[in-house]
């Protein structure tokens, strides 16, 4: 005989498929989210990613949409894992249970099916990203720096979203048995669920509000900052807020309108387009999710191909194959020790050319901090550190004759002016920081010399200024820059061997980063505070550890080669480009599962409309169109607008950084474009493969 209890368990059995598909969105959702926060927390990546830098900025907005994607995805497989539930229940309930007594076998089911899911989620994160990040070790590159090493800190933001998952689901199980409607229950899983019908006027209003939302929430923090005079807030940042109803909206007119004009042929495509209608409140939020959640994927992969591109136009565009500078005091190799130690790689230099320069105080307008995040700009005498060649020896080192009048000076910066944010030309005053004598000066323009631009700054002064200011400098103030070029081909043992003997050539008073200001710390020290740059909030670089981001990227007199340059380029950066590789994969995988998923459910919910529709004669190739009606959109539409509006907006970043694009930013864009072009291509294929399985799961072929 049947009991209730068997009864209850042989409904449930008959219920695994949606039950497995219930387990599979957690375990997904957790797994992504472990994944993406095990890499916020790793040592490997907090150590070479600094610390209020945009690259932490950019992690963690992404990890907020892929946050946001994920919650929302759970949500929906709850709600679908109970309207299926629903008619399991309401045929327990007409055959006379109570709902006090299914609850406690219900809550049992749905807390041991989402812990177990959420749980197996978290547990698999962290062999997923160590399977990924070796991965990138493996085909891509490696050092020493890419060690992996996870904080489990990272933990804390999985049991959150866990709880959420588990808290709601307990939660929609209560509220289900709570329904006294038997035949509503029973007839959950044939609900429609139609969208608002909205007029025509949603869609180009959606894209007003993207557009808005993405300008307001770019200038917002710079407004924040003029007004207050204040750092802007966290909460600043919900001025890109409108980007999300915008983004709805234009779901919204995709579902229920369409972009195409339907009066000439209204019969077209009638049952997809009802059936997208009448069930699209789902879809349109699957839609949303997908679309933020490429569009974060999108933003991710695009920094390798700006940060590569970039750096390899400006490699090729240097005028010398090596540069390096180096203080008075210090022992370096000149020309005739290099020339000897090239000759061991049967190689000979040429082109040897060598200027003095001297390191000089700035005066100017500094911004100071205040409590409570404010701050305020006032006048002083020792603002910065900066470099100055004289007439002769900027001519010299370029082979360019420049003209300086007495008592100016002229800032050098690249041709295309974009690192005019390192000058200062503001300056009245100059200062030798031994004597203390100081000349009167005034900006007098832009000098242009690519290979002379980084971010300390390099400044012409007239000769005569220039040998006045001089007097009474020590040496630890005044230095050397040496350009050369090899007489034929180039060679990477030999680079590799010349930049380790100039770093062990330096004496440790030189082992600072190139924003270690010694004149700020002047200034700040006669005020009786203590320097920044002697706390433990310096990022520190050592000569033990040359080939380590930190110092290829941020020592101050770190040489520039051309060939070492482009051939240790992923290894210097290799920490940033997985990052964000790492981050690209997470948000896109996300995107794709959400899309798969949403389709299958289609024809789940949609199987007695495809069997009605082959009982009238409808064929195969007639189903089969249908299905794409449903499917395609739900991967067209978030590739379309995720992709080519984050490949917009980050355009505009760009012409937003200084006003226009430069060489090195159009190639790194059609780069991206190449990108966007893979990406679509994948998205296909999953498509693709999604179309089998619905035809599948609906015995079209």
């Amino acid at each position: 005989m049947m009991t209730m209890k068997s009864l209850e368990k042989k409904l449930q059995k008959e219920d695994r498929k949606q039950a497995a598909l219930y387990l599979f969105c957690n375990f997904v959702s957790l797994l992504l989210i472990t994944a993406y926060s095990a890499m916020m927390f790793s040592p490997t990546v907090l150590l070479v990613l600094p610390e209020g830098g945009d690259s932490r900025k950019q992690m963690t907005m992404i990890f907020a949409l892929a946050v946001f994607g994920c919650v929302v995805f759970t949500v929906y497989a709850s709600s679908l894992f109970f309207r299926k539930k629903a008619k399991q229940l309401g045929t327990l309930m007409a055959l006379g249970a109570s709902g006090r007594r299914l609850l406690p076998g219900l809550l049992r089911e749905v807390l041991l099916l989402s812990s177990v899911s959420s749980f197996a989620g978290v547990v698999a994160g962290f062999p997923f990203v160590w399977l990924l990040w070796n991965s990138f070790r493996l085909l891509l590159t490696d050092s020493a720096q890419m060690a992996l090493k996870l904080d489990f800190k990272c933990l804390y933001l999985s049991a959150l979203l866990f709880m959420i998952v588990v808290a709601f689901s307990c939660g929609m199980a209560y509220w289900y048995l709570k329904r006294t409607n038997i035949m509503e229950i029973m007839h959950e899983e044939h609900r429609n669920e139609p969208v608002k019908e909205w007029g025509t006027w949603c869609g180009p209003v959606g894209i007003l509000l993207v557009l808005a939302g993405a300008v307001l929430g770019y200038i917002a923090p710079a407004v924040y900052m003029t007004l207050f005079s204040a750092y802007s807030p966290a909460w600043i940042n919900l001025f890109y807020f409108p980007v999300f109803p915008g983004l709805y909206m234009i779901m919204l007119h995709t579902v229920v309108h369409g972009w195409g004009r339907r009066k000439k042929q209204p019969y077209k495509n009638l049952i997809a387009r009802s059936m997208m209608k009448f069930q699209g409140k789902q879809t349109v939020n699957n839609l949303l999710v997908s679309t933020v959640l490429i569009m974060g994927g999108v933003f991710a992969i695009f920094y390798i191909p700006m940060l590569s591109v970039g750096s390899m136009m400006g490699i090729e565009g240097r005028t010398y194959d090596y540069a390096y500078l180096y203080r008075a005091d210090q022992n370096v190799p000149g020309e005739q020790e290099i020339a000897a130690l090239a000759g061991k790689y049967d190689l000979a230099i040429r082109d040897f050319k060598n200027a003095p320069y001297l390191s000089l105080a700035m005066d100017g307008i500094a911004e100071v901090e205040e409590d409570g995040g404010k701050f305020h700009y006032e006048h002083v005498d020792f603002k910065e550190e900066a470099r100055f060649l004289s007439e002769d020896s900027y001519e010299l080192l370029t082979g360019e004759e420049v003209m300086v009048e007495s008592g100016s000076y002229l800032a050098v910066c690249n041709t295309d002016e974009t690192g005019l944010y390192y000058l200062n030309s503001g300056t009245e005053k100059l200062t030798n920081m031994v004597t203390f004598q100081s000349i009167p000066v005034n900006f007098a323009g832009y000098a242009h010399y690519d290979i002379l631009t980084d971010q300390k700054g390099y400044y012409i002064l007239n000769n005569e200024d220039y040998e006045k200011i001089r007097q009474g400098l020590t040496p630890d103030w005044m230095g050397s820059i040496a350009f050369f070029n090899m007489d034929g081909n180039d060679s990477y043992a030999f680079a590799q061997d010349f930049f380790y003997t100039l770093v062990g050539s330096f004496g440790s008073e030189c082992e600072t980063p190139v924003y270690y200001d010694r004149v700020t710390k002047y200034q700040v020290e006669q005020e009786g505070e203590v320097y920044w740059g002697d706390t433990d909030r310096m990022t520190r670089i050592s000569f033990s550890r040359p080939d380590e981001s930190d110092f290829r990227m941020f020592w101050e007199y770190m040489p520039k080669s051309r060939i070492l340059d482009k051939m240790d380029f992923l290894n210097t950066f290799s920490v940033y480009l997985m990052m964000f590789l790492f981050i690209a994969i997470i948000c896109s995988l996300a995107a794709m599962i959400i899309s798969y998923t949403r389709c299958m459910t289609i024809a789940i919910n949609n199987q007695y409309v495809f069997e009605d529709l082959k009982r009238l004669g409808a064929s195969p190739d007639f189903l089969v169109k249908e299905i794409k009606g449903q499917a395609g959109p739900v991967f067209r539409i978030p590739s379309i607008v995720g992709m080519c509006g984050m490949y917009l907006l980050y355009m505009l970043l760009m012409i937003g950084n200084d006003g226009k694009l430069t060489g090195g930013e159009i190639g790194g864009m059609g780069v991206c474009l190449l990108i966007i072009g893979g990406l679509a291509g994948v998205y296909y294929l999953v498509y693709r493969r999604t179309l089998r399985s619905m035809c599948r799961q609906l015995e079209i072929i």
